[in-house]
């Protein structure tokens, strides 16, 4: 059980991070992708450090520290500012949808690390998925915005640090505990972040927001900050890398429907097309066949 209460805990994480991707793209007019992350981070690790403080976590060993800090910077640092960066080129359905293809990166650097062996049932599972996103962001090219395979690139890199994520936590966690690794993490990228902000004259940007665009950076803080990566990687504690990241097919399913309502993204056959195409190839890949 404590296996399928991961995959389950995950699935809710996968949802929120679909909505703070159509919020980001609401956003996206009025900030820099700097400035973004700094409001997912910057206030996802005001609200965790309380908790954190008053739950009495266990905090990663001391040894632990630098490891922990540099995931965090090259997670909610480095992979979110690429992550603004794609979807200020496309549509949040389709980076949404690039970003379903998490658990079939996870797999690769499992494999590239040792921690999972790649079989013929999986490279299978791996090359259907792949194919399916390619196929739907490619039909939809006429009606994606200019420039909008810029987007895709760079979010298909982006997860590769995901990945390493998923990958490198998992130990790390095990030594502490699931928050008080998340909130040395995000404090390490929130920092980095807010001093990038600073030479970059990022904050500017804060005396035009409206009180609509203020009430959805707090809610990309809390929602998609937050809570979304204290259940992530309270996911990642109980189940593996491989079946969490697994969850990441929603993303795309409620990036387009909240996309659809905010700014009118269209919701396209092609979009549907690739994301079956996503849960079926993701499903091979990480189902077991049943022995003879």
């Amino acid at each position: 059980m404590g296996e399928w209460a991961g995959v389950a805990i995950a699935l809710a994480s996968s949802s929120l991070g679909g909505t703070a991707a159509a919020i980001t793209r609401y956003l996206v007019g009025g900030a820099d992708p700097v400035l973004l992350a700094i409001l997912r981070w910057g206030i996802g690790f005001l609200c965790l450090l309380p908790c954190a403080l008053l739950l009495g976590v266990r905090w990663p060993q001391r040894p632990d520290w630098p490891a922990v800090a540099l995931l965090g910077i090259c997670f909610f640092g480095l992979f979110f500012i690429l992550y603004n960066i794609a979807v200020s080129y496309t549509t949040a359905a389709r980076a949404s949808l690039a970003l379903a293809t998490l658990p079939l990166h996870t797999m690769v650097v499992g494999a590239i690390l040792g921690v999972e062996r790649l079989t013929a049932r999986k490279i299978v599972g791996v090359g259907i998925a792949v194919l399916g996103v390619a196929a739907a962001l490619a039909a939809g090219l006429a009606q994606s915005p200019p420039g909008a395979w810029r987007g895709e690139l760079i979010m298909t890199g982006a997860v590769f640090c995901m990945a390493f994520y998923n990958v490198l936590s998992r130990p790390l966690m095990q030594r502490s505990s699931a928050l008080g690794f998340l909130t040395v993490g995000m404090g390490a990228g929130a920092a980095v972040l807010v001093l990038a902000g600073f030479v970059k004259g990022s904050f500017a940007a804060l005396d035009h927001f409206t009180t609509g665009q203020w009430i959805a950076g707090i809610y990309l803080g809390i929602g998609g900050g937050a809570l979304a990566f204290i259940l992530w990687v309270m996911a990642l504690a109980r189940a593996t890398s491989t079946r969490v990241a697994n969850t990441m097919t929603v993303n795309p399913i409620a990036a387009t429907l909240l996309a659809a309502l905010l700014i009118g993204e269209p919701i396209t056959a092609n979009l549907l097309i690739g994301l079956v195409a996503v849960f079926a190839g993701i499903w091979i890949a990480t189902s077991q066949a049943k022995p003879a």
